[in-house]
């Protein structure tokens, strides 16, 4: 499984971590049941902490993305389609609340905003 991890941004490292591999699940690059690699595996992979990786593999248990069993490791939880799309949403409604601030404050109508919105969808 291959993370890139950027020590030039803002984002944590293991918010980095837990962001990719929820966009492999949500993908269905990962799929049910897969093993993930053991936290001291990836860390080594990643040259990081096992603290720092052992954070996001619980973030990720948290969300219901993956599920640990003691002594086996860390799979691919089954996923509920309705809770990511419900996930999705509020991602999709946050950024839109910051995009129309951005466009009021610019002096940009609502016309061109959702004419913006049609072209980016278009593509």
């Amino acid at each position: 499984m291959e993370l890139y991890i950027s020590n030039a941004g803002q984002e944590p490292i293991y918010a980095q971590i837990t962001r990719q591999i929820q966009e492999k699940i949500l993908s269905g690059e990962l799929r049910e049941g897969d093993a993930l690699p053991s936290i001291r595996a990836l860390a080594r992979d990643l040259r990081i902490s096992v603290i720092t990786t052992k954070r996001a593999y619980e973030d990720l248990e948290a969300a219901g993305f993956i599920t640990t069993m003691p002594g086996r490791g860390s799979f691919v939880a089954p996923q509920n389609p309705a809770l990511h799309r419900e996930q999705a949403l509020t991602q999709v409604e946050e950024a839109l609340s910051q995009a129309i601030a951005a466009a009021r404050r610019g002096g940009v109508n609502l016309e061109e905003v959702t004419e913006t919105l049609n072209l980016l969808w278009e593509e």
